[in-house]
């Protein structure tokens, strides 16, 4: 299959046929599917001999890595194919001049010839921009082997008017009946090194008697960097020393924003394409459908995209075409990721006394990878090679194909994903695990009673405790439940159902933590229901009366995890905490807060927590498999870099409710917290991850702990904790064998059952750089480089990690031109067609709370999302990082479908419309000032815009079509988010609107960063200059 590209053509080029006035924009569709990824830094070699070039943008066509294709099932069988069995897979690459994973200094460019040029007249940046080009496809596909790449859809592009477009000479080179229309994009001639060069000329300027348009470079003004506020800052790539205001040169028209490619077009069309449909897993090195598209899995013999993702699912076959293309390779994987309702559940396989069958040299487990040979009595591992005997109770003869004859009775040797029952050896002290315990730990200071979170927390309690989580089929749950409250000493309660009253016991000795009941402590919820309900009504008028206002945070984690010592268990500690640990006790904190710091290089210092007692705590939390949820209720700074170490490396999640008021935080905190309790869970988990010869895993990134640099230790894994492996290579991979990869994960049940969850995963290798940019994925690339820069914010100053950031994503580009592109002007901005979107991801994630140093926004805030981010999975990243921004004012209230998205930027809302916006973790409602008064009336009960109240914190629920049409889709939204989601009202022009507008990605910074147009053109020019 032709790979195609994403080219620029001039900005007011001359129409052509099949552009601007057709309703499909960008040209006719292609004859075949469109691919392409994230392409790679350029290097000094030719492009491979034996290509063929066609259309604006050329594709190298190399040979093409057929999948392989595994047999399909029997009809009768309920597995599902089996997949084929395959040989060695590969690993990732060493790291790209210093760029990928270690944020060191600034990466070298590879391309040694560039040579310095002296600042180019204004006159000669006009010329640049007006024959700058983002072009459309190339010519018709050449006819080549199918591949099982995911088409990316063609991205409409439409032109500006007629009466717009100048008699500008097009671009040397074909042109193409089905190119795109014009995309003015602009860019000087390349600058010595890599400073910014000064962005402007003519399709910058704004039009006469207009005020500067959002997103547009703005005249000089004070700012939080000394330059010019949420514009161009030096040190900030993405942000330009010079604003378009600053240059000479006629007026022009405003760029047209919808001739640059859109993120909700790519997502509609992989949804019109691939949604609603079944995703069969029977192919190596398929690419999966987007993960904002519904479709439905089959596994046959690769587990499913649902628990892992790949930056590519093509492998280089060297490391060092690894390093010349600088896209990482790696994986997102999301063990116990939930499977909708119409999947199939995980097969569990009980293999008696023996335990699971395994590589007797690398301990890989048997998957559908496997070669049986001799009969069917031996077996030869896919990961190391090694020939194996196999056990006399797992003998079964081949047919004429080589596959045994149980294959589809077997889930191991025909599925993707599996589970193992575990042995006696795969326990501690080899003997069988306790069913987990939780244990409710309640801040009573001054500021949680006063708040009213304890009586509400205590009368929620009654009710989520039916509802902990429990086994497949099994009436209640196993898991045993304990209270602790406190302030600065801590009160344990004895809640034994035989008491007729419960019983507290004090310890105030903090320093040395130990828990003064075991008999009691930690019960089973249905035979002590009586007494916990009485122990919950007492709590709020125990301590209403308090007027303590200290707290100790460190000791209550070491006596929950005495609790579980002395129990022999694991479990989960919930701690509801409002305030910065200041009392006397073993990790007492201090206000370290200093805003000074911010875009210094010791900033750095602020997101560090600090060590002793708190990385102590870490280990003794994993080593017991006792993990921390950490609820926070705070009015001030509470050191959250330290405070959120633990829950970060136990599988934990932190919450956190600014200035806590129960009447109007309450629904928000108690949905999370009963997601919170109810949702699945392993405990005590261990993962391993192995690959076949070639490559190896080198790096983690996540949630986790590591004591070794193979096995992942986590206290407890759920269904949202994802985990990022970098991989390198070892050796050359082998196109005809592929690379497997293969992840074991051993945990313990809510039932208290030792397991294994195994699953893996096929890829294809190449030789050619094109197939690897068919083969890559947007969103899981910017989730690894999403988690890369966050970890690197311990050790690098943020201008460092933004400058690699930008590096690397030229690098990438400029390498995808240079191998993979046919030749063209150096004007044309060429993406690859499924990176064409990647710039507006990585400039997103760049202009993030946690990589911009604003006075405005708190360190514990910027903390926070970084936590946040490091244990999300790739569709949490996604829409983090490019918001889903939903016109309602025209819904359509009969259907059951939600109202297309629209691009994430001001210039989309209008004063007489209302849209919603959401990320995953915030929820805006937004209403223009002239929107509609029946809407008004429909939805809140009042006549008009007017009439609303200043402060609006609830949308009623009101008998009426609109009303419940617009409650459907924030419930529809609501449930496929892993956090429920606060509903923010935001009234156009009201001051709350700021924090809406920070979520407009498209549009620059609010505190600081670049328009995803200024972006685009200032990566285009650092391309041109590696290519210079």
């Amino acid at each position: 299959m032709s790979q195609q590209g994403y080219v620029a053509t001039p900005p007011y080029s001359q129409a052509q046929l099949g552009m601007g006035g057709h309703p499909g924009g960008f040209g006719g569709p292609p004859s075949q599917p469109v691919y392409g990824h994230y392409g790679g830094p350029p290097q000094p070699f030719p492009i491979p001999p034996g290509g063929t070039q066609h259309g604006i943008l050329g594709i190298h066509k190399g040979p093409v890595s057929a999948p392989s294709a595994m047999p399909q099932p029997p009809a009768s069988s309920h597995y599902g194919s089996s997949v084929q069995q395959n040989g060695s897979y590969t690993q990732g690459f060493p790291p790209p001049p210093a760029a990928s994973s270690s944020f060191g200094q600034v990466p070298q460019s590879p391309y040694q010839n560039i040579a310095p040029q002296a600042t180019p007249s204004t006159h000669q940046l006009t010329n640049q921009i007006s024959n700058m080009q983002i072009s459309g496809y190339g010519q018709g596909p050449m006819p080549t082997p199918q591949s099982p790449s995911r088409s990316a859809p063609q991205q409409p592009f439409h032109s500006a008017p007629p009466h717009l477009m100048a008699q500008t000479p097009t671009a040397p080179g074909p042109q193409s009946p089905s190119m795109g229309s014009p995309l003015p994009l602009g860019g000087p001639p390349p600058m010595g090194g890599m400073m910014p060069a000064p962005m402007g000329g003519p399709a910058f300027h704004q039009l006469q008697g207009q005020g500067t348009p959002q997103g547009y470079p703005q005249p000089p003004a004070a700012g939080p960097y000394g330059g010019q506020l949420a514009g161009p800052q030096p040190g900030f790539p993405g942000s330009f020393p010079g604003g378009a205001a600053q240059m000479a040169g006629p007026p022009q028209k405003k760029l047209d924003p919808d001739s640059i490619p859109s993120t909700t077009q790519v997502i509609e069309d992989d949804q019109a394409k691939r949604g609603g449909q079944i995703y069969a897993t029977n192919l190596r090195g398929q690419i999966p459908p987007l993960v904002t598209s519904n479709f439905t899995v089959q596994d046959q013999g690769n587990a499913s995209p649902r628990f892992m993702r790949c930056t590519t699912y093509t492998f280089p076959c060297t490391s060092d075409l690894a390093k010349q293309c600088q896209v990482p390779l790696g994986t997102v994987i999301k063990p116990f990721a939930t499977i909708p309702k119409n999947e199939t559940p995980l097969y569990v396989v009980n293999h008696g006394e023996t335990g699971p069958i395994r590589c007797n040299r690398c301990k890989a487990y048997m998957c559908p990878f496997m070669q049986f040979i001799d009969g069917g009595r031996r077996f030869q591992c896919a990961f190391c090679s090694c020939i194996n005997e196999v056990p006399v109770f797992y003998f079964q003869h081949l047919d004429h194909m080589g596959r045994r004859m149980d294959l589809y009775e077997r889930p191991e040797l025909s599925l993707g994903s599996y589970e193992f029952i575990a042995t006696l050896d795969y326990c501690k002290n080899n003997k069988p695990p306790n069913p987990p315990a939780y244990i409710f730990m309640i801040d009573v200071s001054y500021t949680n009673i006063k708040s009213g979170l304890v009586k509400l927390l205590c009368e929620e309690l009654k009710t989520l405790l039916e509802k902990l989580p429990r086994e497949e089929g099994v009436e209640s749950s196993a898991v045993r439940v304990g209270f602790v409250t406190y302030n600065k000493i801590l009160h344990f309660y004895n809640v034994k159902s035989a008491l007729a009253q419960p019983q507290m016991m004090v310890v105030s000795d903090v320093a040395e933590m130990f828990v003064p009941l075991q008999d009691g402590f930690l019960v089973n919820y249905q035979e002590s229901r009586a007494v916990i309900h009485n122990l919950l009504d007492q709590i709020p008028d125990m301590f209403a009366d308090t007027n303590e206002s200290e707290t100790v945070f460190a000791p209550i984690i070491q006596a929950g995890v005495e609790a579980f010592k002395a129990a022999e268990c694991s479990g989960k500690l919930f701690i509801f905490h409002s305030s910065i640990p200041t009392a006397e006790a073993p990790g007492k904190l201090k206000n370290r807060d200093d805003r000074k710091l911010f875009n210094t290089e010791k900033e750095k210092t602020l997101f560090q927590p600090l060590k002793g007692v708190y990385e102590q705590l870490c280990k003794d939390c994993v080593a017991q498999g006792c993990c921390v949820d950490l609820f926070l209720f705070p009015s001030q700074y509470l050191d959250l870099a330290t405070m959120g170490d633990v829950p970060t490396h136990t599988g934990g999640s932190v919450y956190k409710y600014s200035n806590f008021q129960a009447e109007v935080d309450g629904t928000h905190f108690l949905n999370d917290l009963r997601k919170d309790v109810e949702k699945p869970i392993g405990f005590d988990a261990i993962m391993r991850v192995r690959t076949s010869t070639g490559f190896r895993a080198t790096d983690f990134f996540g949630a986790i702990h590591m004591n070794n640099t193979t096995d992942v230790e986590m206290a407890a894994v759920d269904c949202d904790n994802a985990l990022t492996v970098e991989f390198k290579h070892d050796d050359t991979l082998n196109e005809e064998t592929g690379a497997f990869i293969q992840c074991a994960l051993l945990y313990t049940t809510v039932g208290g059952q030792r397991r294994l969850r195994v699953h893996n995963l096929s890829l294809n290798c190449s030789s050619q750089l094109s197939e690897l940019y068919k083969s890559c994925e947007t969103d899981t690339l910017i989730n690894f480089f999403a988690k890369s820069a966050y970890r690197a914010m311990l050790n690098q100053p943020l201008k460092n990690i933004r400058e690699i950031l930008v590096n690397q994503t030229a690098h990438m580009l400029a390498c995808y031109r240079k191998n993979c592109a046919s030749p063209s002007a150096a004007s044309q901005l060429i993406l690859p067609d499924a990176m064409k979107v990647f710039p507006v991801y990585m400039n997103s994630l760049m202009k993030t709370p946690a990589m911009v140093g604003s006075p405005e926004i708190s360190t514990d805030e910027r903390v926070l999302q970084r936590l946040c981010v490091m244990a999300m999975g790739v569709e949490e990243t996604q829409v983090l990082l490019y918001p889903c921004l939903i016109p309602l004012q025209n819904m359509d209230v009969s259907s059951s479908v939600l109202p297309g998205a629209v691009r994430c930027s001001e210039e989309r809302l209008s004063d007489n419309g209302m849209f919603l916006l959401e990320n995953g973790r915030l929820l805006f409602l937004w209403l223009g000032q002239a929107c509609p008064s029946e809407l008004i009336q429909s939805l809140f009960n009042v006549p008009s815009f007017a009439h609303l109240p200043e402060e609006l914190n609830s949308l009623p629920e009101l008998d009426n079509p609109q009303s419940k049409k617009v409650h459907a889709i924030i419930s529809a939204i609501s449930e496929r988010r892993t956090n429920r989601m606060k509903l923010l009202i935001v009234k156009q022009k009201d001051r709350p609107e700021i924090l809406f507008r920070q979520h407009l990605v498209e549009d620059k910074g609010l505190h600081g960063g670049a328009s995803y147009m200024d972006f685009l053109c200032y990566v285009h020019r650092e391309v041109r200059q590696l290519l210079t």
